[in-house]
Order: structure tokens, then sequence, then C-alpha cells
């Protein structure tokens, strides 16, 4: 997700990466236990909802962490996530967009909404490298 160097050597960072490990801990959990099947009796149920909303649950505590790593961190590292963040965010809505163009118009393969979570980070670790700067 977020690298801020070879060592976290902020507080800030330190509880980034223990958040963001809890968080997906549990992302991981759900979703693994749904692979091998258990939760295949509600699937389609009304009470899928509450599966939905749960493993949706760690992607919203992953974003709140690392608007509490921006809050916590100096103002020059928060500049820099700010900027990697939305220009990662811009280009992942683009790419959505594309697509989701490509499915009405040009019988584009239909792809899940919930891939641009994963497509928003792949985004950020592409934008992280070159966007060092506040300016």
């Amino acid at each position: 997700m977020l690298s801020l160097g070879p060592k976290q050597t902020t507080a800030a960072g330190r509880r980034y990466v223990v958040r963001t490990m809890a968080f997906m801990g549990g992302y991981v959990a759900i979703n693994v236990a749904a692979i091998f099947g258990a939760f295949d009796e509600i699937i389609g149920a009304p009470v899928a909802w509450a599966l939905a909303l749960a493993v949706s649950a760690p992607v919203v505590g992953q974003i709140w962490a690392t608007l509490m790593l921006m809050r916590e961190s100096d103002e020059f590292v928060r500049s820099v996530i700010a900027k990697q963040f939305i220009l990662s965010a811009g280009i992942a809505m683009a790419i959505a967009t594309a697509w989701g163009f490509g499915e009405s118009y040009a019988d584009a393969y239909h792809l899940p909404a919930w891939l641009i979570y994963p497509l928003f980070w792949a985004c950020f670790g592409l934008v992280a490298p070159f966007v060092r700067s506040s300016r």
C-alpha cells in the first residue's frame, strides 16, 4: 500500500502499519472464509447484505487509516500523501469509467465494482515513486 521508506521511523508510520494490518487481516479472513464456502448458503438472500457490509468495513477502515496517517504526519508528508492519493483516485476513476463505457458500448467483459479498490491501490503504487514533492 503506502511505503514510507525501508523503515517506519515515525510513530505515525508505525501506527499506520498496525492499522493497515488489522483492517486487512479482517478483510482477508472474511474473503478466505467466503472462498472456502462459509457463506454459500446465504448468497442471494437478503442477509447477504450483512456479508457485503462486513467485507466492506475493512476497506473503510483502511481509508481511515490512510487519512489518520496524513493527519498525524508533518506538513510535508501530509501534502505528498494527499497528492499521491488524489492522483491515484483520479487515475483509478478514469480507468473504471473508460472500462464501464467499454462495457456499455463495446461489449467489454463485465468487471465487479469492488475492483475499484485494488485498482486504486495499484495506481497508488505506480504513482507514489514519481510524486515525491509537495509542489
